[in-house]
């Protein structure tokens, strides 16, 4: 039995060791507390020197985690992580925004301008954790313009998991320099201007989990609500190769997810379980690669501005767009409203809501294809304008009666539609 407890105590204790030190070719990954370098959480301290000196340090002993405790650490400068080093809070999963609970830092500079360095940059296979950012200075009334929160450095593997970010003005740019396979988990918060950017990514990035929401300020009676409706942009989306992004959500943005052309070029990707709700126009495809942007399982509802539309695809746009088995409710005044040269799919979707009296989809120019839909509202289903090349409108299902305006001077197939029975 004495030989028993002795192996088992030696085993913790092993346990306990590889816990605080790994062994890797060329030194140890260590753990180290900002604590342990004078950082004071007390929300009042300038806590900048002690956190980046610790992260310097997990730097120079070959990588490791930089952990910060229960605080509000007010951080008058910014951060750098460096390459292979984690700074590390205490969430383990994403919170919604209790007042100075949990890791929170403090994020005072830049007031004033997008210009200067972000709050935190991340280094090449950086992570930062279970920490939650938040900007005292910023007023609800009063939006004032800052850096961006979280930026990569042009490494490859930047991470952020398990993150709050409560109203930082522009939120993470991966994007400005290239961040490859770069990979963000559970991201909560509300970007005021822009939240999330990606460009210049040539091998896969991932982004999974991402909740954007009012949770600093809803009160419709204050400006953070307006200017998100007027201002804001959730997703921006450049040059990226085989972006994967599942279950993220946004309410309130001006744009839930818009793709771009940059002199890097356009987005392809798969885009799984997405939602915008409350927006001025959901999805904008201002360009796409000719691989695509396919959107699966997709929830859409605009009704901002005079005259809001789920999907507008701009004549810039010369790529390919899919949705497939994806709800558009409303009340939107269009659900689509399509031009460019590319090719754009509806396939098993479902039109809930649009205005009385003009088609749900409205294509001016490119080539569609509408399949297997339902459209539930007794309003025109499509119109095809002169500058269609191309269309299949087959085996959807409508109430009412069916209405497919066709002006178009190309290759044109419209078949086996069934009207719905009537209540």
């Amino acid at each position: 039995m004495l030989c028993f407890r002795v192996l088992a105590a030696a085993l913790l204790l092993g346990a306990v060791t590889l816990s605080t030190a790994v062994a890797q070719e060329g030194g140890t990954v260590t753990s180290t507390n900002v604590r342990d370098f004078g950082a004071k959480g007390d929300g009042q301290t300038d806590d900048t020197a002690a956190f980046q000196q610790a992260l310097d340090a997990a730097a120079a002993a070959g990588g490791g985690s930089v952990e910060a405790g229960v605080g509000s650490y007010l951080i008058k400068g910014h951060l750098a992580i460096p390459d292979f080093v984690t700074l590390s809070g205490v969430w383990t999963t994403p919170t919604a925004w209790s007042q100075y609970k949990g890791t929170t830092l403090l994020a005072v500079e830049g007031e004033g301008s997008e210009d200067g360095p972000p709050f935190i940059s991340l280094g090449a296979s950086s992570t930062l954790k279970g920490i939650t950012v938040f900007y005292p200075n910023q007023k609800p009334d009063a939006i004032k313009p800052y850096p961006w929160c979280v930026a990569g450095r042009g490494g490859d593997n930047c991470s952020i998991v398990d993150c709050l970010l409560v109203n930082p003005y522009l939120g993470v740019d991966f994007g400005t320099r290239p961040s490859g396979r770069h990979y963000i988990r559970n991201l909560y918060g509300q970007p005021l201007r822009k939240g999330i950017f990606v460009d210049k990514c040539y091998d896969i990035g991932r982004i999974e989990n991402v909740h954007f929401w009012p949770f600093w300020n809803g009160d419709d009676k204050t400006g953070a609500v307006k200017f998100n409706h007027e201002h804001g942009e959730a997703f921006i989306f450049g040059r990226t190769d085989w972006e994967y992004v599942l279950n993220t959500f946004m309410w309130g943005y001006k744009v839930g997810y818009r793709f771009i052309q940059t002199e890097a070029g356009a987005t392809n990707g798969n885009f799984l379980g997405i939602g915008a709700d409350a927006n001025e126009t959901s999805v904008l495809v201002e360009a796409s690669q000719p691989y695509g942007i396919l959107i699966t399982n997709g929830e859409f509802v605009a009704f901002l501005g005079e005259e809001p539309v789920e999907v507008r695809v701009l004549p810039t746009n010369t790529g390919s767009v899919q949705f497939q088995n994806c709800a558009f409710w409303g009340p939107a005044h269009h659900i689509a409203s399509l031009a460019g040269t590319g090719v754009v799919t509806f396939n098993n979707c479902h039109f809930q809501e649009w205005a009385k009296g003009v088609p749900a989809i409205q294509a001016s120019e490119g080539s569609l294809s509408v399949i297997g839909c339902t459209f539930s509202r007794e309003s025109p289903q499509v119109e095809l304008g002169e500058g269609v090349r191309s269309a299949v409108i087959m085996g959807n299902q409508v109430k009412g009666k069916l209405d497919v305006r066709n002006h178009s001077k190309g290759s044109v197939e419209i078949g086996m539609n069934a009207v719905m029975p009537g209540e």
